[in-house]
């Protein structure tokens, strides 16, 4: 299934699976075949069919319970956003800890949602956080495109490089005598140029990404500090539970729009190499 679907999409075909691939189910479904096979006709009036009938409302039943109930629904989403987004695929050690931490700080929001009473507060609850796996999404994206970066050699030496093959052409052009050479070194000095700037760009945008994850992650915690404040005090205020869900808008947003700098800047340092 796409990356691009949405995350919610995505939770509810696990949770899907999960109900009809459940021990319960198989088991619903093989002695429905087997009854409907082997005991067609039990009373006079019966028809082999009608195993069939009770095989699918049972069925139907298994599914639907499932999917009401909260740790199962909870307990599958959590392992579907493990395995899509693996803290273990992140090779850097600070990156895949700040991954590991986000999922740790999703898993205590959901714990502490399943653990409220039942009702209002539970929905409310619910409905102000309900942008938190698309807030994980966000995070690991941006952890994978840092990692890309650190381990990118050929950026690294770019880098290093730059700055002294760019004093080395502006005095090849301050001492070359010959036009057309000049004119040729002229042209490999902008060239150079617009990569130097590109690269400082880059690691800027770097910069700023890394900055951006640790107050992404802090602005997680205060979240789970807000939902615990909000459960503690029973308060189920709409302004508290906007402010909770802007927040978690807000964040998702910015690392939407760090996302697409760092696009850009990759594709202009690709154009100037």
């Amino acid at each position: 299934m796409s990356n691009q679907t949405p995350i919610r999409t995505r939770a509810t075909s696990a949770i899907l699976t999960h109900a009809f691939f459940r021990f319960e189910s198989a088991a619903t479904i093989a002695i429905t075949i087997l009854l409907a096979y082997f005991v067609q006709h039990p009373f006079d009036w019966w028809q082999w069919w009608y195993w069939l009938v009770i095989g699918a409302v049972a069925e139907i039943a298994i599914i639907v319970t499932s999917i009401q109930d909260i740790d199962t629904g909870a307990q599958v989403v959590s392992e579907m956003l493990r395995e899509e987004f693996n803290p273990a695929t992140i090779h850097t050690p600070s990156l895949r800890a700040a991954v590991q931490r986000a999922l740790d700080y999703r898993n205590r929001i959901e714990a502490t949602i399943r653990t409220s009473e039942a009702g209002i507060l539970r929905d409310h609850l619910q409905s102000s956080t309900a942008g938190i796996a698309d807030w994980i999404a966000q995070i690991f994206r941006l952890a994978q495109r840092l990692d890309a970066y650190e381990r990118d050699e050929i950026i690294k030496q770019d880098a290093a490089s730059a700055p002294s093959a760019l004093r080395e052409l502006e005095k090849r052009v301050a001492r070359e005598d010959d036009d057309a050479v000049r004119e040729q070194a002229k042209q490999t000095l902008a060239s150079k140029r617009a990569q130097a700037q590109n690269l400082a760009q880059l690691t800027n945008t770097m910069e700023q990404a890394e900055l951006q994850l640790d107050a992404t992650l802090t602005a997680l915690g205060t979240v789970y500090s807000q939902l615990m404040l909000i459960r503690s005090k029973d308060d189920i205020q709409d302004s508290r539970s906007q402010r909770l869900r802007d927040d978690i808008a807000e964040q998702v947003t910015k690392l939407n729009e760090l996302q697409g700098a760092m696009d850009e800047v990759y594709r202009g340092d690709k154009v100037t190499r």
